[in-house]
């Protein structure tokens, strides 16, 4: 049974497919444009893989979505693209099945299943790129709520004042994402010019401020040790509440670990009960660029287990290891 990905980002969108030995491999990269071009570009694609009788598809696709239905409704970053029936355009072209997946959940079962939470029963997935969302595994299951929408940590309020993000002042989202930390950045410089460092194409950029910070620049170096604080307090809820083994970040984290995570390290110390904190490892993302792609294999592979099951070595359990592309 042939197994692809179809991960729908908005500026990029990729397909991929799993291989015999249960790796995966991302075969075409697409400019996002418009919902009908795209998706033709899309299914262009699919068709020179040769998908044969009955395959199975996992579309990976920031929300809102209508899973149940397999519908695209209007994501911000997929402007025009409104009620798009794309596991209903896919099967209706190549026949087979398909599941829609919102890119949090399926960036979590990623690394889950190929990245740095292999082997994990309790696994938290942070995203940190332009915002903060969440996915949760629990007991060896994805966890999604009663409506759906568990993991959105980025709501959750960390000071009454501070940077705006998930619409709320003073959020984990506004301190702590990619998208807040240049926020957080002009709140602490407050009326002195913007530093031209802290500029990428024009716009003030995480990754613009931290490269100043490795040069030695003072302020941005505060500002990230702020970000590394705020991360820690929102870690410790998250680590006394669902007491997970393993909490892993992806998006700015990786390429920014050694300037969060001294702050970052001291509030969970302050503020974590001892027990579950020991417990707990914190580590980067691995599958860094190519986590869409892997997301999409992995939310197939969940919606479709018989797929999963003939993986080699697996003994039914969903949670394999596999070998990343």
């Amino acid at each position: 049974m042939n197994c692809f990905g179809l991960d729908i980002g908005g500026t990029k969108c990729a397909v991929s497919r799993l291989r015999p030995d249960g790796s995966v491999e991302e075969t075409h990269r697409i400019t996002t444009g418009g919902a009908e071009g795209t998706i033709g570009a899309l299914l262009s694609s699919v068709a020179t893989l040769a998908p044969g009788n009955d395959p199975v598809f996992g579309i990976s696709c920031g929300g809102p979505l209508d899973l149940a239905r397999g519908l695209i409704l209007s994501p911000p970053n997929l402007p025009g693209w409104d009620r798009i029936p794309i596991t209903e355009t896919v099967t209706r072209r190549f026949g087979g099945r398909a599941v829609l997946m919102n890119d949090a959940n399926a960036s979590t079962l990623a690394e889950w299943r190929f990245g740095a939470g292999r082997g994990c029963r309790h696994m938290l997935f942070l995203t940190a790129g332009t915002g903060m969302g969440a996915g949760l595994i629990l007991n060896g299951q994805l966890y999604e709520g009663a409506s759906g929408d568990a993991g959105e940590v980025g709501h959750i309020r960390l000071s009454d004042t501070g940077p705006v993000g998930f619409g709320k002042a003073g959020s984990f989202e506004g301190f702590c994402s990619g998208g807040g930390i240049p926020k957080l950045a002009a709140q602490m410089l407050g009326p002195k010019p913007m530093p031209e460092a802290w500029l990428d194409q024009g716009a003030v950029s995480t990754r613009a401020i931290a490269g100043a910070a490795l040069a030695g620049d003072m302020l941005s170096l505060r500002v990230l040790e702020e970000a590394g604080r705020y991360l820690g307090k929102a870690l410790s809820i998250l680590i006394d509440t669902l007491n997970p083994e393993r909490i892993v970040i992806g998006g700015i984290f990786p390429r920014c670990q050694a300037l969060l995570e001294p702050a970052m390290r001291a509030e969970l110390e302050h503020e974590a009960l001892p027990t579950p904190l020991a417990s707990c490892r914190i580590a980067p993302a691995e599958l860094g660029e190519t986590i869409g792609s892997h997301g999409a294999i992995s939310a197939a592979l969940h919606a479709f287990p018989i797929v999963a099951r003939s993986l080699p070595g697996c003994n039914g359990n969903d949670n394999q290891p596999a070998a990343a592309a």
